[in-house]
């Protein structure tokens, strides 16, 4: 604990300094230069054309964490026209995001008024993305969907992959979890673990107490003895004894490691649960954007990143960076999101030790086509920006 304290005086230095580890920054100042290089077609300059519309994820069965339970997520697609091709966003809202449809229209509203008009080049995608982050605090999915969106629009002008841009192996991808939420009903949990029998990676939704999270992994290991999985407590948790004796009894079961047990403000508690646990602490609600990182720093072994939390690409391209200058752990995360957003995040699930990027294969309604699963793992295609399509 008392190293945690002592790290935790440099941390501003060490947010302050993450303008080094920015290679969207670098990229930025490259790539102006590169567009008349690599693409005849294209002046460097344009207006930009921003459109959106609603949509809603029908999720194939109902998702309950430790707090609530939903049946489907309110979802918006954007479309960044720029020289004639286009970008594809998203923003996924899940009610405790705090954001809506309307909220998202609101501010895509204002970075039509506000922002685009002062850009005319993509390629100038640090001032684009800090002039949305400035209009108003949160809001994080909305800034996410036109995140996105520049990012596909850029990529595709390159004719290159994210993954490539960045210099990553695609080969590095680990297989993504397939989540299975929390049901009162034991046919309904054993219905799921048969569906899930293509993963070779299980996420479990606990929080609801003991009887009941004993009972979701009792189940799931009649039919499953043998797949890995990961638990997210969403917070549910309460005393920090009880959880690690919880993970111990876990780790019996061929659980592999734990995404945030208890309340996303007691560091302390997670810090004590971090020195003992025998499987990785993994923070989620605690980790919202690049800021929240150096505070983590001996409270978890490491963070998952989400789009819709932090803003989009860029910000998660800074925060991986940032985590493993802190010898943090690294996962990638998502919300139910169709295949825009999934693909996305997945153009950097090469830097991941975890993945969970189901949420376009719990949707029914998926209307995009993109980052396939193959056994499982994370497959990345040749195809510039994100490599989506609509169907």
């Amino acid at each position: 604990m008392s190293d945690r304290r002592s790290f935790l005086k440099t941390a501003g230095a060490l947010v302050a300094g993450a303008a080094l580890l920015k290679p969207s920054r670098l990229f930025a100042a490259r790539a102006e230069g590169g567009v008349s290089q690599t693409s005849g077609s294209f002046s460097s300059k344009g207006a930009f054309a921003l459109s959106w519309k609603p949509f809603t994820g029908q999720l194939k069965y109902s998702f309950s964490i430790s707090t609530n339970t939903r049946s489907s997520t309110p979802i918006i697609l954007t479309q960044l026209r720029w020289q004639g091709l286009v970008g594809y966003g998203e923003a996924s809202m899940p009610p405790y995001l705090g954001e809506s449809q309307a909220s998202v229209d609101a501010f895509l509203q204002r970075v039509v008024a506000e922002v685009l008009p002062r850009f005319d080049d993509p390629f100038r995608m640090e001032d684009i993305l800090s002039e949305v982050d400035r209009l108003a605090p949160g809001n994080c999915a909305a800034k996410a969907s036109v995140d996105i969106a520049l990012h596909d629009l850029c990529g595709k002008i390159m004719g290159q992959p994210w993954w490539k841009i960045w210099g990553f192996d695609a080969a590095d991808t680990p297989c993504t979890s397939y989540t299975i939420g929390w049901d009162a009903s034991d046919d309904i949990v054993r219905e799921k673990t048969h569906e899930a029998s293509w993963a070779k990676v299980l996420k479990v939704k606990l929080g609801r107490g003991d009887y009941e999270d004993k009972r979701m992994i009792t189940l799931i290991r009649e039919i499953n003895p043998d797949t890995p999985i990961y638990i997210d407590a969403n917070q549910g948790w309460k005393n920090k004894r009880y959880v690690l004796d919880m993970i111990h009894w876990l780790k019996e079961r061929g659980i592999v490691m734990i995404e945030q047990p208890m309340s996303k403000t007691d560091l302390d508690g997670h810090a004590w649960l971090t020195e003992r646990s025998p499987l990785p602490i993994i923070a989620d609600e605690a980790c919202q954007r690049l800021v929240d990182i150096p505070a983590l720093k001996g409270a978890y072994h490491g963070i998952n990143i989400k789009l819709m939390k932090c803003t989009g690409m860029r910000e998660a391209r800074e925060m991986v960076s940032l985590a493993q200058a802190l010898d943090l752990k690294l996962m990638m995360g998502c919300m139910t999101e169709t295949s825009v957003a999934i693909s996305a995040a997945a153009q950097l699930a090469p830097k991941m030790q975890w993945a969970d990027l189901d949420g376009n294969v719990l949707l029914s309604n998926d209307c995009f086509t993109g980052m396939k699963l193959v056994e499982g793992k994370i497959t990345l295609n040749d195809l510039p920006g994100l490599g989506v399509s609509p169907i």
